[in-house]
């Protein structure tokens, strides 16, 4: 009766779990990670049949880039995201607002979801081909636009920045609002129906209850879907290189910096798309720093104070 229990550890079967991510992620991202920073202080091209180094060239690589258009791209690629982001946070918000009120007592919210996820399933190249036949000048929308009377000539979307940049945009924003208003929906869902209700009984609207109470308690989703929606903006490729036929009509306005990499990767210079790829993990870290502070600075803020105030306790 007094002989101890034979103690049964089960950690090492959580380690042996965890393994294959961690022998994937470790082959497959880290080694290329390490290896295109490598890469970065080297020059590595192919002129003609011809293969040039790899030879240590230090910083060469990134001086060149600052010389070069990638500031312009990066600024490209800027605003192609807000015109995509913009309608898709404000929307997707309303969409999970309205779907989880009970008071507007709206039937069918799981068909609506899945209608409005939809888009989200539907690649990518499908996409910008679709808007590609839609909207070039002997496409549907400039015939229903002249034989509604609307213009006397096809209109040259593609051939404009405006056009071109908007239509990246609208493509970006159907793709993903859906999936945002889910997460949205799921992160108001997670609120206490009882704080709502006493909101209620205090006489708040639906815009004081909305900006008092379901914003500031969403926050953290908030912050998620903002910092990957930044590393995504910064990602953009696949739609306006197609839209594009990957030369960034007009004028290169809508070239990316990843179609901007990919023409490097093209012409085989391993050296410069090291370096901007470098480049990309630098800026997408500090502005993801950026939008987790200012979308958690008040419970940073709170915290503080708490800890100052429990001290000043402690001291009296």
């Amino acid at each position: 009766m007094n002989a101890k229990r034979k103690k049964i550890d089960y950690s090492k079967w959580g380690y042996i779990f965890i393994l294959p991510f961690f022998l994937s992620f470790f082959i497959f991202s880290f080694i290329p990670m390490i290896d295109t920073v490598r890469y970065s202080f080297f020059e590595y091209y192919r002129s003609g049949l011809k293969e040039i180094g790899p030879n240590f060239v230090g910083m060469a690589n990134y001086v060149k880039l600052l010389k070069s258009d990638m500031i312009k791209y990066g600024v490209n690629t800027l605003i192609l995201w807000v015109i995509g982001f913009i309608p898709q946070i404000v929307i997707a918000l309303m969409l999970a607002e309205w779907f989880v009120d009970a008071r507007l007592k709206i039937h069918g919210t799981q068909f609506f979801k899945v209608v409005i996820y939809l888009p989200n399933l539907i690649m990518a190249s499908a996409f910008a081909m679709l808007f590609f036949t839609m909207f070039s000048t002997n496409g549907p929308i400039n015939a229903i636009l002249m034989s509604l009377g609307w213009t006397k000539e096809p209109i040259d979307f593609l051939g404009s920045v405006w056009g071109t940049r908007s239509l990246v945009g609208f493509m970006n924003f159907l793709m993903w609002f859906g999936n945002t208003t889910i997460m949205l929906m799921a992160a108001i869902m997670g609120i206490s129906p009882d704080i709502f209700e006493a909101s209620e009984l205090d006489g708040c609207n639906s815009f004081q209850r909305f900006f008092s109470i379901t914003l500031p308690l969403i926050r953290p989703i908030l912050a998620y879907t903002l910092i990957t929606s930044v590393i995504g903006g910064l990602q953009m490729f696949d739609v306006p290189q197609i839209l594009t036929n990957a030369q960034g009509t007009p004028n290169r306005t809508s070239m990316t910096l990843i179609m901007f990499l990919n023409s490097h990767l093209k012409s085989k210079n391993y050296g410069m798309a090291g370096a901007l790829s470098v480049y990309l993990f630098i800026v997408s870290g500090i502005l993801c720093f950026f939008v987790y502070r200012m979308t958690n600075n008040q419970d940073l803020d709170g915290s503080k104070a708490a800890a100052k105030k429990a001290k000043k306790e402690k001291r009296g």
